[in-house]
């Protein structure tokens, strides 16, 4: 089942094995479980501290379940993780086995400490490069509390369940029967939902933070390359961050950052925090900024109410997926509308889905999902297609796909629980359409995350903030970074870059501004 290369480097991994694991499988004959049975008997003859057991349980079959024998310590996936998965099924071997999960101790000792009982069950797909985040995740809770219980289960191969719970998005969290998460999400973020604790104090902490001389607001690659390049000027440095990798996080390969041949998003945002944690830099993670205050001690608001004092400030907000605003948009957001086709693409096996833009990214999601789905009609509001010519002829060559110009759409149709269809307007005609479908994929391209500093810095028309040669914004002391300004071509070297500048050119404010409060005190 497995290959000699994934065998080697499982091999290794499993060397850390420290406490006799026991892989539970629930079989049957049929195919899919005779797979799981050669896949699970290639992990025992690894490691002599793994052992293999088989039944036909009423647990979902084909599953397994990973267990520290003689303890509740387990986690249990029903499908076989391979893909974006097999590195949570590395780790769920390694924590079950007695490797401790890799998380600050006050956040473990918080999971420790949840109170009640918690059985969990997250979708996924093998091509989802946002589940496993959510897998792991969940995987470490279980392992540190083992009333936490957590079933990892491959929605392409249990279809009924997904038809039966109306899945129409990966990963989607269920806890205790009840849909609990939808979307990326670590632990922190799951602890946030289920135990918000002391609200209160945790504002007051923030609060009583002192006055930075460099606050980075945003966690994207501009915002941590302008982390490193302050903490390394020894200046008191901190990170305020929604959610730390940003954008990201949602990419599914980076093959042109220069330097590392290829990568995949989450673990490029992995190595950004890494990155940004090996110096002494303050993150505030999981925390909204909601205001900009100017002054000479510059205040940052946040949505939780505290607030944050700074003498320079870099904002590196990044973007986030446009919206087409039309009916039925965010009515049916994750029940056939979706924004990652690699994603949420495997639901939608063998069903009619739109894909509305023709950009590169438009015309890409295309061709992915035509090898997937029924049929592809590709929406575009223009006269023509803008993706690469190389793209568009393979679109035009594969016989499920639909290519629909000039045309504005107008609706989307659902039956109140899920996507019906979508309707469109011809542009030169002014003829009004509708194309029966099960699912909406919009790749429109990304709007800037700057509405909550319109009437404070300088914005074009098209929400970036201005900026300078510097990184300097309209206002004094303020710099800003990335996607959300109008340095043109968003990229993730090009961001990295703006952080690193407007990092030196906050430090050089820093040190001007200090020379002429001295000049002025002496005069």
């Amino acid at each position: 089942m497995l290959d000699a290369s994934l065998k080697g480097q499982l091999g290794t991994y499993l060397e850390r094995v420290t406490l006799p694991v026991e892989l539970r499988a629930s079989l049957d004959d049929g195919a899919p479980s005779q797979e799981l049975r050669a896949f699970l008997e290639d992990i025992a003859s690894l490691s002599d501290k793994i052992t293999l057991t088989t039944d036909a349980s009423g647990a979902r079959v084909p599953s397994f379940e990973i267990a520290r024998a003689g303890t509740d310590v387990a986690v249990r996936f029903a499908g076989i993780p391979l893909g974006h998965e097999f590195t949570s099924l590395v780790l769920a071997l390694l924590q079950v086995g007695g490797h401790p999960p890799k998380l600050d101790e006050a956040v473990a000792d918080q999971v420790r400490n949840l109170p009640g009982d918690y059985t969990f069950e997250t979708y996924f797909s093998l091509s989802c490069q946002n589940c496993p985040d959510v897998v792991q995740a969940l995987n470490a809770m279980s392992v540190l509390n083992p009333r936490i219980r957590h079933v990892a289960i491959d929605g392409a191969l249990f279809q009924d369940e997904v038809q039966r719970r109306e899945i129409l998005s990966v990963p989607a969290v269920f806890l205790n029967g009840e849909l609990f998460h939808q979307g990326r999400a670590g632990v922190e973020e799951f602890l946030a939902k289920l135990d918000a604790g002391d609200d209160a104090a945790k504002v007051e902490a923030l609060n009583a933070r002192d006055e930075f001389d460099v606050l980075v607001v945003g966690g994207g690659p501009a915002g941590a390359a302008a982390a490193v390049y302050a903490a390394r000027k020894g200046i008191r440095t901190g990170v305020v961050a929604e959610r730390f990798g940003g954008q990201v996080l949602d990419t599914m390969a980076i093959e042109n950052y220069i330097s590392v041949l290829e990568t995949e998003g989450p673990k490029f945002g992995v190595a950004l925090e890494q990155h940004v944690k090996a110096y002494e830099v303050d993150i505030m993670n999981l925390q909204r900024a909601s205001r900009l205050v100017p002054g000479r001690s510059i205040q940052v608001e946040l949505a939780s109410g505290a607030v944050l004092k700074s003498k320079t400030v870099i904002l590196s907000t990044g973007a986030r997926w446009r919206q087409i605003n039309v009916p039925g948009e965010d009515e049916y957001r994750n029940r056939g509308v979706a924004y990652c086709p690699h994603c949420d693409g495997p639901l939608f096996k063998g069903k009619r889905v739109a894909v509305i833009g023709g950009g590169n990214s438009g015309v890409e999601a295309a061709i992915d999902l035509a090898g997937i789905v029924g049929h592809v009609t590709l929406i575009e509001f223009g006269d023509a297609l803008r993706a690469d010519e190389v793209l568009q002829r393979k679109l035009r060559s594969l016989p499920n796909v639909t290519i629909i110009t000039s045309a504005q759409t107008t609706e989307i149709h659902g039956d109140g629980k899920r996507v019906t269809g979508l309707g469109y307007k011809d542009r030169a005609s002014g003829d009004a359409h509708r194309v029966e479908l099960e699912g909406v994929f919009i790749q429109i391209g990304l709007v800037p995350n700057t509405e909550w500093l319109k009437g404070t810095v300088e914005l074009s028309k098209h929400g970036e903030i201005v900026v300078d040669a510097r990184g300097q914004t309209s206002v004094p002391g303020v710099f800003a970074a990335g996607d959300a300004t109008t340095v043109p071509y968003k990229q993730i070297i090009i961001a990295a870059g703006e952080g690193a500048k407007a990092a030196l050119a906050a430090f050089d404010h820093l040190i001007r501004s200090s020379v002429d409060a001295g000049e002025k005190a002496v005069a």
